[in-house]
């Protein structure tokens, strides 16, 4: 179903002006910026379907968890906006909460946020304990599981690992566009993963460390809700069961072979198998995923070394359409992971390095109907938005 009320920016601006005063912010005047255009999109998001495009008019049941889009809006522990003995409150914290709410809801889209000033413990938390389809976020626990099994000695960062033509994935990355035998090392795998989400690369990391290892680990360490579901290449020829079921008996190859459906009805089946809690590649919350990264930043999960391997490869990302969008031409570093399954889902999540901080920002965004255009540059004024407060 489409609604077309008013132009996107308008309706954000608006909402962002209800939010605030609804919340009784001095300052409501303050309308929402309006975005940049958002260029660099991420060509080689993993997993988009040839049919995705032509967004399922019409489409209801929007996925697991998508209702109360707005309730739960919640600024946890450290917050200094409560009044402390009749003293002035802070607004500071009150108006970032409502000016990002306001930013996610005007989405058409199932969100979640998770926010962390780490200098002073500041928290700001949108739906961040939802349940929500990772993509590619996912890789991140597997990249800590493989740089902990270096640490351990039971891998070899360097070790030459040839790629075969039974291990090349669709999607995004670039391991597919060399001819069979190329022979990169551990270490060149696991950076393709995560800097341009490569899934012939993730598929051979998952290989290394064990699929059931990288959840073992998840849940040694307290994480509830964060597991790794399933291989890209798994993922994949679920899209083609989901057109036919005989093609549960393709191989991995044959899947490569097919590509993706580009049927009339192939839209349709994507937007529900994302949504499909069942099909997810990873699952996690943005509070979880947000925790995992101060995690890597401070050392809690690897040793120094391997800690600051980790960053540095996070920073080494090659999309920057969301978070980094506009903060990156304003002095700030991103170290990010992005999850996409195009025009339905795009998530980011990062740590912003700048004057003032460093912040963990999680941003999750689910079953889309709206412009992904828009979805994207509002992860990039988010992003700003949570710098300029917390400087």
């Amino acid at each position: 179903m489409s609604l077309v009320l008013c132009s996107p920016v308008r309706r954000l601006a608006l909402s962002a002006l209800l939010a605030l005063c609804s919340a009784g912010v001095s300052g409501c005047s303050d309308s929402a910026d309006g975005g940049a255009g958002t260029d660099g999109r991420a060509a080689g998001t993993e997993g988009q379907a040839a049919g995705t495009e032509g967004r399922a008019a019409g489409m209801e049941g929007r996925g697991a968890g998508t209702e109360g889009r707005g309730a739960d809006t919640d600024g946890r522990a450290g917050d200094p906006g409560s009044a402390m003995e009749g003293e002035t409150v802070d607004r500071l914290p009150t108006e970032l909460r409502a000016r990002v709410a306001a930013r996610l809801d005007a989405l058409d889209a199932a969100t979640g946020l998770y926010a962390k000033h780490l200098p002073t413990g500041r928290e700001l938390a949108v739906r961040a304990d939802r349940p929500m389809n990772t993509l590619s976020v996912i890789k991140i626990p597997v990249m800590v599981q493989a740089f902990r099994d270096a640490e351990s000695g039971r891998l070899d960062l360097s070790e030459r690992h040839p790629v075969a033509p039974e291990d090349l994935r669709r999607g995004s990355g670039l391991l597919q566009t060399f001819a069979p035998g190329l022979n990169p090392s551990l270490l060149d795998l696991i950076t393709q993963m995560i800097i341009t989400s490569d899934n012939t690369a993730t598929d051979m990391v998952i290989a290394a460390v064990g699929l059931e290892r990288v959840n073992e680990l998840m849940e040694s360490e307290g994480y509830a809700e964060t597991r790794l579901r399933m291989t890209t290449g798994d993922l994949f020829r679920e899209v083609w069961v989901r057109a036919d079921p005989a093609n549960a008996s393709l191989t991995h190859r044959e899947v490569y072979e097919r590509g993706f459906p580009s049927d009339e009805e192939a839209s349709r089946r994507s937007f529900a198998l994302e949504g499909d809690s069942a099909a997810w590649l990873g699952r996690t919350t943005a509070r979880e995923m947000g925790r995992l990264l101060e995690q890597i930043h401070e050392g809690g999960l690897a040793g120094g070394e391997s800690s600051r391997a980790m960053v540095g490869i996070l920073r080494r990302q090659l999309y920057s359409s969301r978070l980094p969008q506009r903060v990156r031409w304003q002095g700030v570093g991103v170290a990010h992971k992005t999850g996409d399954w195009p025009p339905i889902a795009g998530n980011d999540v990062g740590i912003l390095f700048y004057d003032g901080g460093p912040a963990i920002v999680s941003v999750f965004t689910n079953q889309n109907t709206g412009d992904f255009f828009e979805l994207e540059s509002t992860l990039g004024l988010i992003a700003e938005d949570i710098v300029r407060a917390w400087r």
